[in-house]
């Protein structure tokens, strides 16, 4: 019947070959950026020709759904039913990338081709997400070749082709299709680990809500000669707001934006790193952020504002003038212990407060939804429990993300807990050029990945629902 130890020798002998690494290499080379309209055939193709097979090859009954938000890459879902009576997992990932940016990598790389440099493998989706969802896969495949084709359990996936537009038509589709989707738990990897060496299980993501604000004082602009020093300058009327925002060094201002913290989550990120060493905590601010708090709980358990663009005049091209208007589009990273809908009216009533009434609040609203997972909840246990047998250590447990998924759609479609189990770090470079994955953590991945999913297979589990 086989061993477990046999099934994780049997995925790190795959890694040992070549083997997942020219997997992995055939799926980079599929341009599936949903960001960019020149490559929209392959998101399709990268589902119909990359993955379907190797799923039906698996034992698995494929579907590829159009998605219901007209204009949107289509769904993948794949279930493998071996015994209504045994645990149900749902797992997720997403063959989408952001654009290739291919006249920015560095010299000798191409975000469409995986290339082996200084212990890295580049290229774009390699982490996010294409070589985590493969490992989830590869290392499912050698469980069932050593356990002579069964599994144990029963396995459904979701695969989108949306997640870097914020997953557009995901919700609607897991609400329509609830009923076949149902599972027990909620096991994916996507993100980075707390640090390369520290293997990691989060049980959420942190929730994302835009705004613009807006200062609009004329219809255009006026000279900066005849006008400077008498007129209002709504790029300087935007900046003093956003300090009454945030203050230098980090801290937010706004009354009701940063929940107190949770004693527990304190205690769970007690002594955490984040980042690692050298270039990978390069962008780590000592001092900046809510004071009194360690960077674990800053980005893990803390909301965060930040400024992703600001405009005023052409900065391209600036002419004499004083600008007719201003605008920055903001961003805060919250958890669930934040309610988003009060925070434009939270910000609405500071800045009244401190005399920017010019100062407009526009398009607020969530892009993607806070999640998280009770600690305690025997998922998480048992998920923890595999690891640390699997590598002979334990993993960091991590209330949520710091970056954002679509946790919350299954969490309130499906019901299920969420056990994350990234397999990047926070150095990757994702979204940016020359995204790259370190091996080591994709060997560790396949140990840790295969004992799980050989363990589900076993007694021991937690219950099932209801």
């Amino acid at each position: 019947m086989g061993s477990r130890e046999a099934a994780i020798a049997r995925a790190t002998d795959g890694f040992d070959s070549g083997k997942f690494r020219d997997l992995l290499a055939g799926l980079v080379e599929i341009p599936s950026t949903a960001q960019d309209p020149v490559h929209e055939e392959a998101l399709g193709r990268y589902l119909e020709t990359a993955i379907r097979p190797w799923l039906v090859r698996l034992g698995f009954s494929v579907s590829v759904h159009a998605n219901p938000v007209a204009g949107f890459p289509p769904i993948l879902t794949a279930t493998r039913i071996e015994d209504p009576a045994r645990p149900t997992v749902i797992t997720y990932g997403h063959g989408d990338t952001v654009r290739g940016l291919d006249e920015q990598w560095s010299a000798g790389l191409s975000p469409w081709r995986l290339t082996e440099r200084d212990g890295r493998w580049y290229g774009r989706g390699v982490v996010d997400n294409k070589g985590q969802h493969a490992l989830n896969l590869f290392a499912l495949e050698q469980v069932l070749a050593e356990r002579g084709g069964r599994l144990g359990f029963n396995l459904k996936l979701v695969l989108e082709m949306c997640e870097e537009r914020g997953s557009r038509g995901l919700g609607e589709f897991v609400g329509l299709h609830a009923a076949e989707l149902a599972a027990d738990v909620l096991i994916g990897s996507d993100g980075p680990r707390v640090d390369p060496g520290v293997p990691s299980i989060k049980m959420g993501t942190r929730g994302t809500f835009h705004f613009d604000l807006v200062v609009k004082l004329r219809p255009g602009g006026v000279h900066s000669g005849h006008w400077g020093g008498i007129t209002r300058d709504p790029a300087v009327i935007l900046a003093h707001a956003i300090t009454a925002i945030m203050d230098r060094n980090g801290r937010i201002l706004v009354p009701g934006w940063q929940p107190p913290l949770d004693p527990r989550l304190r205690a769970m990120l007690q002594g955490c790193p984040v980042g690692g060493s050298g270039e990978e905590s390069a962008t780590i601010d000592e001092g900046w952020g809510e004071p009194g708090r360690s960077t674990a709980e800053k980005i893990y358990a803390s909301n965060s504002f930040i400024v992703l663009a600001m405009l005023s005049g052409r900065p391209e091209n600036p002419v004499n003038a004083v600008a007719p208007d201003a605008r920055a589009h903001c961003q805060i990273r919250y958890t669930v212990d934040s309610d988003p809908a009060s925070f434009a009216p939270a910000l609405r009533k500071h800045l009244d407060a401190k005399g920017f009434p010019e100062v407009v609040i526009e398009h607020g609203g969530v892009r993607m939804n806070a999640s998280r997972t009770a600690a305690d909840d025997p998922w998480v246990a048992f998920a923890a429990g595999s690891v640390a047998q699997s590598l002979n250590r334990p993993p960091q447990l991590v209330p949520n993300s710091s970056g954002g998924l679509p946790g919350d759609v299954f969490v309130d479609h499906l019901h299920v807990p969420l056990v994350w189990i990234p397999h990047s770090y926070n150095g990757c470079k994702q979204h940016g050029p020359d995204e790259h994955a370190l091996p080591a953590i994709f060997r560790e991945g396949l140990a840790m990945m295969a004992g799980l999913w050989w363990d589900l297979g076993e007694a021991g589990v937690p219950p099932r629902k209801g």
